[in-house]
């Protein structure tokens, strides 16, 4: 088996398929709407708007290999409407937790 989508709940699809776009630099399917989008890819990034709201830390979540340097991503996500969590260093990685602007926890690490 292989990983086909990674999904996201969420209460605005169309808004938050929109930032992941800029993060992952892949542009939204067409026909996207505040209901459900894709960003298309190995693994495919789903939003399906819920009617909840997130109330917990996530039990999993994205981790991103850095293509530049931490400071740099961190002014860039934090320009898509990001919010930085915190900076760590373990076990041998360099990396830094954010938000999406849903609230969704994930890290950006130099491997």
């Amino acid at each position: 088996m292989k990983i086909g989508n990674v999904t996201f709940d969420c209460s605005d699809a169309l808004s938050l398929s929109a930032f992941w776009s800029q993060v992952v630099e892949r542009p939204v399917a067409a026909g996207a709407s505040e209901d459900f989008a894709v960003i298309g890819g190995a693994p495919n990034l789903l939003f399906i708007k819920v009617p909840e709201a997130k109330a917990a830390k996530n039990r999993c979540h994205v981790d991103l290999d850095a293509d530049a340097p931490l400071d740099e991503i961190r002014t860039r996500l934090e320009g898509f409407g990001a919010g930085f969590v915190h900076a760590q260093q373990e076990y041998g990685i360099s990396w830094m937790t954010f938000t999406d602007p849903e609230g969704n926890e994930f890290c950006v690490g130099e491997h």
